[in-house]
C-alpha cells in the first residue's frame, strides 16, 4: 500500500512535469489563472461556491491585494524614484498609526510574522544594554545572562520561540505566574514578579524585557499595565505590550487599563485580523532614539524595496479611513455586548469577561450549579461522600464545553466562535471578532443566541441522566460500564461475553463480534439516540458509545434492551458454534437408532419372510403391518425424536396447535408515533406521564373484571339473552386464562371426555 500523501505528491509532480514538457514555449494568461483557480478550488465544485469564496474578501480586502501587485511593479521603478516613493508610504503609514492608536513619537517596524516583531524588539533591548555585544558577542552574554520574563498566560511556546531565534537557553527565559488571590485569575501577578526580579538581581543576571498582554491570548484578560511601567522603570527593563484589546485604543473611550499601554516602550498591532484585510502585515510601534541600534537590530532597513511592506497597508488604511477604522473596531465591541447580554439571561451558563462595558472578547461556559442540593448538608459531607458527578465534573465539563464549542461552530459559522482551554476555567468557548474576521453581523448572534438555547436542555438532560445510567449499567447482569470522562454523551457501555475458559485472543474476538453486532441492532431501532463506536482516536474498544439525550428518555428501558439484545446475540452466536458438533452427533445417533430399527424389524417379520419367493407368497396370504417409525433431527433441543405422532396426526387429519410466539418483556407499549426509549412527560402535549399510567391501568381492570360485565358498564349493563350463554362466555374464558397462563397445561384425555359428552 503507498501512503496518500506520497501518491498525491507523486502525481502533482508528474503533472508538472507534464506541463513543462508539454508547454516549454509557455502558457497564455488565460490558462495559467484556470490552472491556478483549479489549485484553490477543486474542479468538482460548483461556480456559486467559488464566487461566494471570492465575496468574502470584501471591496477593503482588495485594495489590500492590489498593494501587494504594486509594490512588485513599483519595485521596478528607478533606484531614486524608488527611494522616495518607499520613504513616503512608510512615513505616511507610521504617522497614521501612532496617530490612530495614541502612541507618540513612534517609529514602526512592519513584518509578517506576528512575532517577528518581538524578536527584534529583544535584539534591540540586548544591544542597548549590553555595549560590547556587537565586539564580544556571546561572551558578553555569557558573563552577565539575561532574562526576559513572560506572563503565563502568554501564547503558547512563544518563550520558546524567542530563545530558539536569539540563541539563548531556555533558563533565560521566566514565566511569571498569575493571580491566585486577588484579581483575575488571567492577570500577571506583580507582587510575585518583583519578587523574581530581585532574585535574579541578587544572582547576577540582567532583568532584560518584560513581555504583557492587553487582551490575552485565551480570555483577553489585561495586565496591569500600569504597575508593570512603574516596575520597568525601577528595575530599567524594556516593557513589550500585545494583545487584541489594543484595538479599543483607536474608540473614543479608553478604560484606563488599556489607555496605559500607550506609555510603553513597544507594541505589537495585528490590523489584518482586526480590520478583516487579507495579506496585510503586523506592525510594531517603538521608541528608540539611536538609529544605528535599530539598523543593527533589524527594525529599520536601507533596502528600499523591504519598506513596500507598508504599501498594502497604505491603500488599505486610505480606503477605510479614520471613521471605517473605527466603526469596524466599534462593531465587534457592539458584538461582544450584545452576546454579553443575551448569555446572562441564561441558566447554567457562566461568562468570563473582564471589562463588561467595551471588551471585545465573551468567554462562556456551560456550567450546573447543584442548587437544589442542601448546600449545608452538601458541605457536611463533602469530606466523607462525593457525589460522583461532582468528583470528576471537571473533566465532565471540559467534554461537554468541547462538544458545545464544536456544535455552535458548525451550526452558526459566521459566528467565529472556538473552542480555548484556560488554565483555571478549563475548556471555554471564546467569541472574539476581532480575531476571526468572520464578517459577523448582530443576526448571526442572534442565531448563536437561539442555538445555544436548543443545546443547553440536551447538555443538562444528559449530564442529569449520566448518573442513573451508571447505576443501571451497574446493576444488570452481562453489561460492564466503562468510564470515560472524554466522551461527550450520556455513557459508553460493554457486553460482557462469558468465555467458557476461551483463549484472550478468541474470547477479543468474540466480544468484538457482539458488541458491533449490538451496535447494528441499536441502530436499526426507531429512536432518536445516537449510538457509535466511539473516538476515532483515544477511544475504547468493543464498546457501544451513546451520544446526548433528553430529558423524556426512559434509561431503564435503554439499559434492559441492550442487555437484552446482547443476551439474545450471545445466545445465537454459541448456537451457531455449537451446531457442527451437534448435527455430527445427531446423524451418528440416527444411523445407530436406525440400524436398530432395521434389526427389530426383521425379528418381528420373521425368517420365511426375507426369503425371496417365500416371502412373496407369505406376505400375499398373510399381509404383514408395520407401522413407520422414523426420526426427526431437533436443532433447537439437540436431541433425536420419532415421528410417530406426525404420522397419527397426519392420519387423524388433525395438527397440533403451534404454542403462541414469545413476546418479549422489553415490548413496552408505546403511543402511536412514540419512538424507541421515550417516557412521557407531564409538560408534553397531548399525552402525560399520569395519563398513560391511568391507561395501563384501565387495561389491567378490563382484564380482571368479572366475565358477565362489558367495557360499556359505566354508561349501562348489557343484557345478555340467557344465563347459559353467560355460563358459558365465563367457562370458555376462565380455559382461555388457563392456557395462556404460566400453569401446566390441562390434561387432553379429560378434554376430550368432556368433547365426547357434549
Amino acid at each position: 500500500m503507498v501512503d496518500p500523501t506520497l501518491a498525491e505528491m507523486g502525481k502533482n509532480l508528474n503533472e508538472a512535469m507534464k506541463m513543462l514538457e508539454d508547454n516549454q514555449s509557455g502558457q497564455d494568461m488565460v490558462s495559467i489563472l484556470q490552472l491556478v483557480q483549479n489549485l484553490m478550488h477543486g474542479e468538482e465544485e460548483e461556480e456559486t461556491s467559488q464566487s461566494y469564496r471570492l465575496q468574502n474578501v470584501g471591496e477593503q480586502g482588495h485594495m489590500a491585494l492590489l498593494g501587494h501587485s504594486l509594490a512588485a511593479y513599483i519595485s521596478v521603478l528607478d533606484r531614486e524614484r524608488l527611494r522616495k516613493l518607499t520613504t513616503r508610504i512608510l512615513s505616511d503609514t507610521t504617522l497614521w498609526l501612532c496617530r490612530l492608536f495614541r502612541y507618540e513619537n513612534g517609529s514602526a517596524y512592519y513584518h509578517e510574522d506576528d512575532r517577528e516583531g518581538l524578536l527584534k524588539i529583544c535584539r534591540l533591548v540586548i544591544h542597548t544594554r549590553y555595549e560590547d555585544y556587537t565586539l564580544e558577542g556571546f561572551n558578553v552574554l555569557y558573563n552577565k545572562q539575561p532574562v526576559i520574563y513572560i506572563s503565563s498566560a502568554a501564547r503558547t511556546g512563544l518563550g520558546q520561540a524567542l530563545c530558539n531565534q536569539l540563541g539563548l537557553p531556555l533558563s533565560c527565559m521566566c514565566r511569571v505566574p498569575c493571580n491566585t488571590m486577588f484579581g483575575s485569575q488571567h492577570q500577571m501577578d506583580v507582587a510575585l514578579l518583583d519578587r523574581l526580579i530581585k532574585d535574579d538581581v541578587e544572582s547576577g543576571k540582567l532583568p532584560l524585557l518584560l513581555v504583557a498582554n492587553a487582551g490575552t491570548p485565551g480570555a483577553g484578560h489585561t495586565d496591569k499595565l500600569g504597575r508593570l511601567k512603574e516596575l520597568c522603570e525601577q528595575y530599567k527593563m524594556w516593557l513589550h505590550v500585545e494583545g487584541v484589546n489594543l484595538a479599543t485604543l483607536a474608540l473614543g473611550y479608553v478604560s484606563s487599563s488599556i489607555l496605559a499601554a500607550t506609555k510603553c516602550d513597544s507594541m505589537t498591532l495585528t490590523l489584518g485580523s482586526w480590520l478583516g484585510l487579507p495579506a496585510v502585515p503586523a506592525v510594531t510601534l517603538y521608541r528608540h532614539e539611536d538609529p544605528s541600534l535599530s539598523l543593527a537590530a533589524g527594525l529599520t532597513s536601507s533596502q528600499p524595496v523591504e519598506k513596500l511592506r507598508a504599501l498594502p497597508l497604505w491603500l488599505s488604511l486610505q480606503y477605510l479611513g479614520h471613521d471605517g477604522i473605527v466603526e469596524r473596531i466599534k462593531h465587534a465591541s457592539q458584538l461582544s455586548q450584545r452576546l454579553l447580554e443575551n448569555l446572562k439571561n441564561l441558566d447554567f451558563i457562566k461568562t468570563s469577561v473582564e471589562d463588561e462595558l467595551s471588551s471585545p472578547v465573551v468567554v462562556f461556559k456551560f456550567f450546573q450549579e447543584y442548587s437544589n442540593r442542601d448546600q449545608t448538608s452538601h458541605a457536611e459531607q463533602a469530606s466523607t461522600i462525593r457525589h460522583p458527578i461532582i468528583s470528576n465534573e471537571g473533566h465532565i465539563y471540559d467534554t461537554f464545553n468541547q462538544w458545545l464549542g464544536e456544535q455552535l461552530a458548525q451550526l452558526v459559522p459566521a459566528s467565529g466562535v472556538d473552542v480555548v482551554e484556560l488554565e483555571d476555567e478549563g475548556t471555554c468557548v471564546r467569541f472574539s471578532p476581532l480575531m476571526t474576521s468572520a464578517g459577523t453581523e448582530m443576526q448571526d448572534i442572534d442565531q448563536l443566541v437561539d442555538c445555544l438555547k436548543m443545546k443547553i436542555p440536551v447538555l443538562t438532560s444528559t449530564l442529569q441522566l449520566r448518573e442513573e445510567f451508571e447505576q443501571e449499567v451497574r446493576r444488570t447482569v452481562g453489561l460492564l460500564y466503562i468510564e470515560d470522562l472524554g466522551w461527550p454523551g450520556l455513557g459508553v457501555v460493554r457486553y460482557n461475553y462469558h468465555s467458557d475458559g476461551k483463549n484472550d485472543d478468541k474470547q477479543e474476538k468474540e466480544l468484538e463480534k457482539i458488541n458491533t453486532e449490538l451496535l447494528k441492532k441499536l441502530n436499526e431501532l426507531e429512536s432518536d439516540l445516537i449510538f457509535s463506536l466511539g473516538p476515532e482516536f483515544g477511544g475504547q474498544k468493543n464498546c457501544v458509545y451513546i451520544g446526548m439525550v433528553t430529558e423524556d428518555l426512559d434509561v431503564s428501558e435503554l439499559v434492559e434492551t441492550i442487555a437484552a439484545t446482547g443476551r439474545e446475540i450471545e445466545e445465537n452466536s454459541r448456537l451457531l458454534e455449537n451446531m457442527t458438533e451437534v448435527v455430527r452427533k445427531g446423524i451418528q445417533e440416527a444411523q445407530l437408532q436406525l440400524q436398530k430399527a432395521n434389526e427389530e424389524r426383521l425379528l418381528e417379520e420373521g425368517l420365511l419372510r426375507q426369503i425371496p419367493v417365500v416371502g412373496s407368497v407369505l406376505n400375499w396370504f398373510s399381509p404383514f403391518q408395520a407401522s413407520p417409525k422414523g426420526r426427526t433431527f431437533n436443532l433447537t433441543a439437540g436431541s433425536l425424536e420419532s415421528t410417530e405422532s406426525m404420522y397419527v396426526s397426519k392420519a387423524q387429519g388433525t395438527g397440533s396447535t403451534p404454542p403462541p410466539t414469545p413476546t418479549s418483556s422489553l415490548a413496552k407499549q408505546r403511543l402511536p408515533g412514540q419512538k424507541a426509549f421515550k417516557r412521557s412527560l407531564r409538560s408534553s402535549d397531548g399525552f402525560s406521564e399520569t395519563s398513560s399510567i391511568s391507561h395501563c391501568d384501565d387495561l389491567d381492570k378490563l382484564d380482571q373484571r368479572p366475565p358477565n360485565l362489558s367495557p360499556g358498564q359505566e354508561q349501562g349493563p348489557l343484557e345478555m339473552e340467557g344465563a347459559e350463554e353467560q355460563k358459558e362466555v365465563a367457562q370458555v374464558k376462565t380455559d382461555t386464562e388457563d392456557i395462556h397462563s404460566d400453569k401446566s397445561p390441562p390434561d387432553c384425555t379429560k378434554v376430550e371426555d368432556q368433547a365426547s359428552q357434549r
